[in-house]
């Protein structure tokens, strides 16, 4: 999204270099007809040794000169002048057709061509012979015809010329140029130098128009024939062409990808890493999906083979007799006394010896646990208030913490680890070289039409228009920063520190709206649309060319005329200090443009039927700041919804006699308060700590622990109803404590180890939000058995005294308020006789086990399966509230961007020095290593679909050295103090005049080449050149007669800083990843630059790595997997500890941990049929299913183990006692929690917490309800629940 726009930016870079290439073709050509046309003699001859145009005769009025067009013999050149030609031309020798004067206008002109060649010397020699035959060929004649004369200044010129070359010739001179470089631009010289010339002919129909007056071009007409006419004695020109891949001309890999040794290099690309599949028929198959069938088909062919044994073998009469036997040995008494006792709590048949004499025989821990519960129990019962007071007390002086509460805000903190190496490579690069600039965007578009749905153009001139309406609006933005105007002006990138680099259709008209009409309108945009690269009317205000695919959108091809978007991108500076003053002054302006945007600019664009989307750079973080509070009142009404239910579920039927006495409001109301102090208190220890909050911390953490503390709420008051009436209170609150205080302190360890092994996740949001939520799930456990069951006592004897509930002062005398009825009714109810009486018989039933065994075992192993097909990464729509503006933004960003984000290769301690080999092994022009890392990266940017790189990296290496060549003679330039000497065409060489032109001053004809190929070593500087010319070649603005100069194309890619010893600290290659649509697209990119910059580092055995604005927010996706799995793994294995320890019962442990793992699997399978995605909300989500889901497998399991009889009559029990519980207390609480959610105005919350948690809840209660009773009475572990006699022994505590 952003990253599309800094694509753009980079073009800044690029300057005035292209300006300068498309001058340089113009004169050249003006130069090769001016010196072919000085034909004295009337008669038309073509011979050898003999001239077409001889000596200059005229200059036009835009200074272009103009050649004679009169033939004469070839002339002998001095001494000096031909030296001078074959320096040059060195293919011309002997006799000439140019004077000294021709000669020099060409020298001066092929200069600005030369740097884009140079890299590749075959490139050059062909380029070069064609303008040296053209002007000073001996033998001009045969293969240069003057077709037509023009009158300039009283004298015949030459008007327009055909020019033979041969096909051999011209082929090999665009084979050998088309794909060299033009590194400052990350785009190929050809653009420049031949109008992205598709072939020779239009290379050649680029280079022989003729310009008109002050426009580029030469100045007469050049034709190429395709063939000579034999009859009249002329030829073809055909001197030899140098091939690329010629290896003493050492062309680079990147500039001649067809060379021999390049293509047989290694790959540099990454492989795409396709998956196994196999072909059935027409149908292809993942080999995970066949993998899975088959071992479902071969389990469930076992399963149904074991079960029809047992089926078979439990029907013989001999192992009937034997079942009997052992049921009468195990349980007779219970079936004896089972219609007498079925309505009393389980503890109750297990205690009253004198009906049943059943014993349970508890572990050490669960025995522990019992006797401390049966205590705890009659204390509490009997001191209520100093329990709840003491309570309270501990709580609220945690919650004096939050005092010093902090919330975290800024996105790089909460999802980017401290140990990130994403975040380590940015804090780098930022340091070393400088911050990536910050991005503000306009996209305006046309509606798309009902009737075809397709976008009208929007390049019109009302459009047009409108948008320099729109620019000045932006521009007279003057924020308020500390009684500072802040401008645009003030905190823009300048790449030259003049302009703005503003991104906009409007800079081919240099961001005037008097140019509109003066360049010509619409029109003027279509050829700019053509020519952006060469054309100097369509340069840049900021002296740089503008691609049009990066300020238009909605276009196919290069149709550029056919785009429906106007993209608007203004790049500002950026601070590595994100609270320092140039930070603030960004964000306050950023604030008034949204602001202007949304006030204004909105209702103009709509006012003209255009779309209008935009963002800036302090955007996200502001909309997540709002989505913080855009979802209160749905949390709200979530937390009533549950209170309600709550209050509901805790009470008794309603009586119209008796409901203001049995109801449980105030009850209820308490306990949703402690649930709120157990997460404050949590805060509040963080806080204290000096660990910052997030909001979704706030959001999130109060509604799960209320979503887990429910259960236990349910489950301790429903345990009090069941006890007999005639039991005193003390008693009532100590064998309830008795019967479920073990698997509630079991369920609530679980939980907190399952939400805590989340702080093992490296991202800090996440981490955190583990760390606040495992706390408070244990503060709300510990007030649960102290403050609540304290509050359960307070109620009993508020309803036993008749009180009225909410207004406990108000005691009702009516006879009609029977309190028994609201606190120790026996008769079960509606939800628990279903249990017992239907659910429970209906999973008894032989073939109904088989088959629910077989579906949730189908559906266990087809959610590993659909796992695999989970995406990571989190798109940021869903984050954002749905009436966010960057909602729309990002679909426009999808929908119209054509570039990819920028990629840099960062290179730390480059050795320039002699000795080393690191700049053979970096750079990628003449003489560089084959497998250098910029040859690399343009092997790589071939294969765009599996390297993510879009094209060959600008590399200030190579424009450096081509800088400092001797055969860049108008670049590297010094004065006779030693000093660095300008191009001709900049001051102080030249004194600018009215017009913009610029006449030479004469102070530099002094000037000469930094460097003879003599001074260089293998036309590398050496140590001290190096050093010492690196400022200079930096320092220097790029221009017509040097495009190399490095300054604001490669200003900040070096760091000088260190540099004199001869090591460069960091240094950058800047290049482009392809365009980045799905979130899985940005983690492919960076795993296939990492891959790549990791391969070539230890291939050079120097220290590379890639670098790009969102890798840091990536850079979690990586390892996603391992994330979710190793965390799942522990969470599962924490909880599994938690119930072997106090349990000690493998057996029971495994099962439990058996039903886990299927929940967690299928709640995978889930994520990837509603198109979740894997990220740190998911994981943690995952993360606290194992927590929850033990709520639904924990009771059940228990409640099971110590039931007497047989498996069967255990679940029916399990089931009548604790299965109600589950389904109230537990599944229907969740439940109408997590369908409030789905009114959300945040995606985030819909998808992450709603879809989530229900599915959650559902399966939970499915697989705790539905499959583990089945799985208990076919696998289950034996009963605890054993018989002894009258008076015997009883050392174990009663469950």
């Amino acid at each position: 999204m952003e990253l599309h726009r800094l694509g753009l930016l980079t073009f800044l870079s690029l300057l005035q270099v292209w300006l300068i290439l498309s001058l340089t073709e113009a004169e050249i050509l003006s130069s090769r007809l001016l010196l072919a046309s000085n034909d004295r003699t009337p008669r038309e001859r073509h011979s050898k040794d003999y001239c077409s145009m001889y000596d200059i005769c005229g200059k036009r009025s835009d200074g272009k000169v103009v050649n004679c067009p009169f033939g004469s013999p070839a002339v002998k050149p001095d001494d000096l002048l031909s030296s001078k030609i074959q320096s040059l031309c060195p293919t011309i020798t002997g006799n000439v057709c140019c004077t000294e004067a021709q000669f020099e206008t060409l020298r001066t002109q092929v200069q600005q061509v030369i740097p884009f060649l140079v890299g590749c010397p075959a490139c050059l020699r062909n380029f070069l012979n064609l303008f040296c035959e053209l002007t000073c060929s001996p033998d001009q004649s045969l293969f240069i015809n003057v077709t037509s004369v023009d009158k300039v200044g009283g004298n015949l010129t030459v008007g327009g010329i055909d020019y033979f070359v041969s096909d051999t010739f011209g082929d090999g001179l665009y084979d050998s140029c088309k794909d060299v470089k033009f590194g400052t631009t990350n785009s190929k010289a050809i653009q420049f130098v031949g109008g992205g010339a598709q072939n020779v002919k239009e290379w050649f129909a680029f280079i022989g128009k003729k310009a008109p007056p002050n426009g580029l071009g030469s100045p007469y007409a050049i034709t190429f024939p395709e063939n000579a006419i034999k009859s009249s004695g002329m030829e073809p020109m055909n001197v030899s062409s140098y091939s690329c891949s010629d290896i003493s001309l050492g062309c680079s890999c990147g500039d001649c990808p067809s060379s021999s040794v390049c293509s047989n290099s290694s790959s540099s690309t990454t492989q795409k890493k396709d998956s196994c599949s196999l072909k059935v028929g027409t149908l292809t198959v993942q080999c995970v999906d066949l993998t899975l069938t088959v071992l479902y088909i071969i389990l469930i062919c076992v399963f149904f083979g074991w079960g029809l044994y047992h089926r078979v073998r439990e029907r013989k009469p001999v192992y009937r007799t034997k079942s009997v036997s052992n049921v009468t040995n195990g349980g007779m008494l219970y079936s004896h006394n089972q219609e007498k006792e079925e309505n009393l709590p389980m503890h109750q048949i297990i205690e009253d010896v004198s009906q049943n004499r059943n014993e349970v025989r508890l572990s050490a821990v669960q025995g522990y646990m019992s006797n401390f519960y049966r205590k705890y129990g009659l204390y509490v019962a009997r001191n209520p208030n100093v329990v709840l007071a003491s309570s309270l007390a501990i709580v609220i002086l945690l919650c004096v913490g939050l005092i010093r509460l902090k919330v975290e805000t800024r996105p790089e903190k909460l999802w980017v680890g401290p140990g990130s190496k994403a975040a380590e490579e940015k804090q780098f690069f930022d340091s070393h070289l400088a911050p990536f600039y910050r991005i503000e965007q306009l996209i305006l578009g046309t509606v798309p039409d009902d009737v075809n749905s397709t976008a009208p153009r929007i390049v019109s001139e009302d459009n047009i228009k409108f948008l320099f309406e729109v620019q000045k609006k932006v521009d007279a933005i003057r924020a308020n920063h500390s009684g500072l105007m802040v401008s645009l002006k003030d905190i823009c990138m300048k790449p030259l520190d003049t302009d703005c680099a503003t991104q906009s259709i409007l800079q081919y008209f240099k961001m005037d709206p008097d140019n509109f009409d003066n360049y010509g309108g619409v029109d003027h945009l279509s050829y700019c649309f053509e020519h952006y690269s060469s054309a100097d009317q369509c340069m840049s205000a900021f002296k740089g060319p503008l691609d049009p695919s990066t300020v238009l959108g909605g276009f196919s091809g290069n149709d550029y005329s056919g785009a429906s978007a106007f993209i608007i991108t203004y790049p500002v500076n950026n601070a590595i200090d994100k609270e320092g003053n140039e930070t603030a002054k960004a964000v306050a302006w950023e604030k008034a443009f949204i602001q202007l945007v949304k006030n204004e600019l909105l209702p103009m664009a709509q006012s003209k039927n255009l779309t209008l989307a935009f963002s800036s750079e302090c955007s996200i973080e502001e909309e997540l700041k709002r989505e913080s509070t855009a979802d209160v009142i749905t949390i709200l009404v979530s937390y009533l919804v549950m209170f309600a239910y709550i209050s509901l579920t805790l009470g008794d039927t309603p009586q119209l006699s008796s409901f203001y006495i049995s109801s449980k409001v105030l009850l209820g109301l308490s306990g949703v308060i402690l649930v709120m102090l157990s997460v404050l208190g949590s805060v509040g220890i963080f806080s204290a700590l000096g660990v910052k909050s997030t909001l979704i911390i706030m959001e999130v953490i109060p509604f799960l622990v209320l979503a887990v503390g429910v259960d236990n709420m349910c489950i301790l008051v429903h345990a009090v109803k069941r006890q007999q009436l005639d039991f005193p209170l003390e008693r009532r609150i100590s064998n309830a404590l008795v019967e479920v205080g073990p698997s509630i302190t079991l369920a609530s360890l679980s939980e907190v180890l399952a939400f805590a092994a989340g702080s093992f996740i490296s991202m800090p949001a996440c981490r955190v939000f583990s760390m606040f939520a495992a706390l408070a799930v244990l503060l709300d456990f510990l007030l649960q058995v102290t403050a609540f069951v304290a509050l359960i006592v307070l109620d009993s004897l508020r309803a036993e005294d008749k009180r009225v509930d909410c207004f406990p002062c108000i005691k009702v005398h009516s006879v009609h308020a029977d309190p028994d009825k609201g606190i120790g009714q026996r008769k079960p109810g509606l939800l628990a006789r279903y249990m017992k009486e239907v659910h429970a018989p209906i999973l008894s039933i032989w073939i109904v086990k088989m088959v629910v065994i077989a579906i949730f075992v189908a559906f266990a192993l087809a959610s590993i399966a659909l796992s695999t097909r989970i995406e990571p990464g989190l798109e940021q729509e869903i984050v954002l509230p749905r009436d966010s503006y960057l909602q729309g933004y990002f679909n426009n960003v999808s929908e119209y961007l054509r570039i990819g984000p920028p990629l840099y290769f960062v290179v730390k301690n480059y050795n320039y020095s002699s000795e080393s080999t690191h700049t053979n092994q970096l750079c990628s022009i003449s003489q560089c290593n084959s497998d250098s890392l910029l040859n690399e990266v343009a092997k790589a940017a071939l294969v765009p679909g599996t390297s993510y790189i879009a094209k060959p990296a600008a590399s200030w290496l190579d424009d450096f050295l081509v800088w400092v060549s001797p055969e860049a003679f108008g670049c590297c330039r010094k004065f006779t103090n030693q000093s660095y000497c300008p191009p001709d065409d900049q001051p102080p060489c030249c004194a600018p005049e009215e017009g913009g032109s610029c006449v030479s001053a004469g102070v530099c004809n002094d000037c000469t080449t930094c460097f003879r190929h003599s001074d260089l070593h293998n036309d590398r500087p050496s140590t001290t050149q190096f050093r010492e010319k690196l400022p200079w070649f930096l320092s220097a603005l790029p221009s017509a007669d040097c495009a190399k100069g490095g300054h604001g194309a490669y200003t900040s890619s070096v760091e000088l800083k260190g540099y004199d010893s001869g090591i460069i600290q960091a240094s950058s290659f800047r290049t482009y990843h392809t365009p980045l649509n799905k979130q899985v697209d940005y983690v492919n990119s960076m795993r296939a630059a990492r891959e790549f910059s990791s391969r070539v580092s230890d291939s050079l055995k120097i220290e590379i790595f890639p670098y790009s604005v969102f890798y840091m927010f990536f850079e979690q996706y990586l390892n996603i997997w391992k994330t979710a799995l190793v965390n799942l793994a522990i969470a599962i294995g924490a909880v599994f500890i938690v119930c072997l320890v106090i349990t000690c019962s493998l057996w029971s442990s495994a099962i439990i941990l058996l039903v886990l793992t299927m929940i967690v699997i299928d709640l995978m399978g889930v994520m990837a049929i509603l198109n979740i995605q894997l990220n740190a909300i998911s994981v943690v989500n995952l993360v606290m299913s194992v927590g929850i889901a033990v709520e639904f497998c924990v009771h059940m399991t228990h409640s099971f183990t110590v039931a007497s009889g047989d498996k069967d009559q255990r679940v029916k029990e399990a089931l009548g006692t604790m299965g109600a519980s589950v389904f109230s207390g537990i599944t229907l609480t969740k439940l109408v929690g997590v369908i409030v959610l789905c009114f959300s105005r945040t995606e985030v919350f819909v998808v992450y917490y709603f879809q989530m948690y229900l599915s959650l809840v559902l399966l939970g209660f499915l697989h705790g309800l539905v499959f583990l009773p089945v799985v208990l009475s076919m696998f289950g572990p034996p009963s605890r629940c054993i018989i002894t006699d009258q008076g015997a022994d009883r050392s174990s505590t009663s469950s």
